[in-house]
């Protein structure tokens, strides 16, 4: 298992991370956060994101799956990526919007998601 997020920080507006198990909304591996950003409650609360897009798809009959989901908020980019090689697994990312490069950061979270097996 190599669950190493560390790499995340790099990405230029970086907030804070985690690897979240969307089948109970723990925690798997955080990155970053701190007193400012609570990451636990962000996994959790992200894990019904995911479980409502799957619902969507599932009731529109799309036989798809999610590459990524994109928040954009006033001054945040929040990033949901589910693992290729587990779905029930996501990574969660939180961006500066004002000094992050949303497509620079969406190809480093997929070419770290790539290093994670769980």
């Amino acid at each position: 298992m190599s669950t190493d997020i560390s790499d995340l920080k790099n990405i230029a507006g970086f907030i804070g991370a985690c690897l979240v198990d969307s089948d109970t909304g723990l925690m798997l591996a955080a990155e970053g956060g701190g007193a400012k950003f609570d990451l636990e409650a962000a996994g959790a609360a992200n894990t019904e994101v995911v479980r409502a897009k799957n619902a969507a798809m599932q009731a529109l009959g799309l036989k798809d799956h999610i590459e990524d989901i994109l928040i954009t908020l006033g001054t945040q980019y929040h990033l949901i990526r589910p693992l290729a090689s587990n779905p029930t697994v996501f990574i969660y990312v939180a961006l500066d919007r004002k000094a992050a490069n949303l497509g620079m950061a969406r190809l480093n979270v997929k070419n770290i998601e790539g290093t994670l097996k769980v």
